[in-house]
């Protein structure tokens, strides 16, 4: 077991989910995090509302965006959530739009999810496996995929 894998749980993953714009992306991830009891409902609009605040920083590579909020906005745990989405949606990022993978995170304090970070930094290294991760057909293969060593 990995950082990564330790906050990003079975219950945590959502394939091929439907969403029309990334505040219904976000929303997907953010549910998966709410629905776990990581983090308080008002942390999902928290995570929205940093994208509407400072921009599409948060998409962090080609089709990945990586949401959150701060601490104190709701956050009990440190946890991830993964959703692949059905089609690709648009943060208004210059370079690394459409986005079709939403990786969202949360954490009481703000050093607890850095190690589970840099998996998830090197884990966007590898295209090929980030490619594997957004066309998964099963929480199993997503699983796979995230446990099989990196090299």
């Amino acid at each position: 077991m990995s950082a990564l894998t330790d906050m990003l749980s079975r219950n945590m993953i959502a394939l091929k989910v439907d969403a029309r714009d990334w505040k219904e992306a976000v929303r997907a991830a953010g549910k998966l995090l709410v629905d776990s009891g990581c983090v308080e409902p008002q942390y999902v609009p928290a995570m929205i509302r940093m994208v509407e605040e400072i921009g599409s920083y948060i998409v962090i590579a080609p089709g990945v965006a990586l949401p959150h909020a701060r601490p104190e906005e709701g956050a009990k745990k440190a946890c991830m959530s993964l959703v692949t989405l059905d089609r690709a949606v648009s943060f208004g990022h210059q370079d690394y739009d459409p986005v079709t993978m939403v990786i969202a995170f949360a954490a009481p304090e703000k050093e607890g999810h850095l190690e589970a970070l840099k998996e998830v930094a090197r884990l966007l290294e590898h295209t090929d496996r980030v490619s594997r991760l957004k066309g998964a057909s099963s929480v199993d293969e997503v699983l796979e995929i995230l446990e099989r060593p990196q090299g």
